[in-house]
């Protein structure tokens, strides 16, 4: 006997409650970068190019997790039981790599820019990323809240955060710079900005990928959760216990549960699913859950992949 819990639609995910934010911080992304791009024509600045260049890749990354939401909210149909909810998550591992690789980028600039440094018009320079700042932390103040809803949110407000920091140290190299000359400022704080976005970028990345390979969420104890079915009357054992998740905020859990076999004589095999349902919803919040109703002897006949 199988039983299904439906806390969760599947069409509703953490990132899609938060649609309007991404699209308001979208469009304010695409407005700084072409107010950097003309800044950087007119005033020459190689760093107010980069920052834009830097501003329109992290714009990409949020028009995805906007484009996954959007994807994710079609309903259930046909192959796909879940519909398009794991779209999110390829889009965090698609803004992960993208943050990895302008990471690198900027190290690699910073180094050549050590080397031989770029000829900067400050003035200009502070202006135009003074602007950029104030629209970053708007975006900032968008999605602050939501950051912790979803991984994509979570990639979206690491990329806005970046880009307020890399208008923070076009400012503090445009200072440095009108203050002593010293055009090396640019490199410097190009390579520290680099170094701050490469690891939280890994973490994101590695946090996706644990997703699709369907690894346990790290919030949840297996252990734990076997102690608990246990606790439940009639039932002796549990095994094939997966838990994983489609996709944030949609964890699913499934296992087979060996129970008296009077339970399925005397007609109680309904309320004991209901109470593991309960169980595993009320401790561990996780609401989507299947379980295999099966009599003592009965794994004896499984296939020996089940554990």
């Amino acid at each position: 006997m199988s039983g299904a819990g439906h806390g969760h639609g599947h069409g509703v995910t953490a990132t899609g409650r938060h649609r309007g934010i991404l699209a308001g911080t979208l469009v304010i992304s695409l407005s700084i970068a072409a107010v950097q791009i003309f800044g950087a024509v007119i005033t020459g600045s190689l760093a107010l190019l980069a920052d834009a260049g830097h501003v329109l890749a992290d714009s990409g990354g949020v028009a995805m997790a906007l484009g996954a939401t959007l994807l994710a909210a079609r309903p259930a149909a046909g192959r796909r039981t879940f519909g398009w909810a794991r779209a999110e998550i390829l889009a965090a591992a698609i803004n992960g790599l993208i943050l990895i690789g302008m990471g690198i980028y900027i190290l690699v600039q910073g180094t050549r820019r050590l080397i031989e440094p770029a000829v900067i018009e400050p003035g200009g320079m502070a202006i135009f990323g003074a602007i950029g700042l104030v629209g970053n932390l708007i975006g900032v103040a968008l999605l602050y809240r939501a950051r912790t809803a979803s991984l994509n949110m979570r990639g979206a407000f690491l990329e806005v955060a970046t880009d307020s920091a890399t208008s923070v140290g076009v400012l503090v190299a445009a200072l440095v710079i009108a203050l002593t000359g010293f055009t090396r400022a640019d490199a410097i704080v190009s390579l520290l900005i680099g170094l701050i976005i490469v690891p939280r970028a890994v973490k994101l990345l590695r946090e996706a990928v644990n997703v699709l390979l369907e690894a346990a969420p790290a919030d949840i104890d297996l252990d734990k959760i076997r102690e608990h079915i246990l606790e439940v009357d009639h039932i002796r054992d549990v095994h094939d216990l997966h838990v994983f998740t489609v996709t944030s905020g949609l964890p699913v859990l499934t296992a087979h549960v060996v129970v008296d076999r009077e339970c399925f004589e005397d007609g109680h095999a309904p309320q004991l699913l209901d109470k593991l349902q309960t169980c595993v919803a009320g401790h561990f919040d996780v609401e989507h859950s299947t379980f295999q109703l099966e009599p003592i002897g009965h794994a004896d006949h499984e296939h020996p992949t089940h554990s």
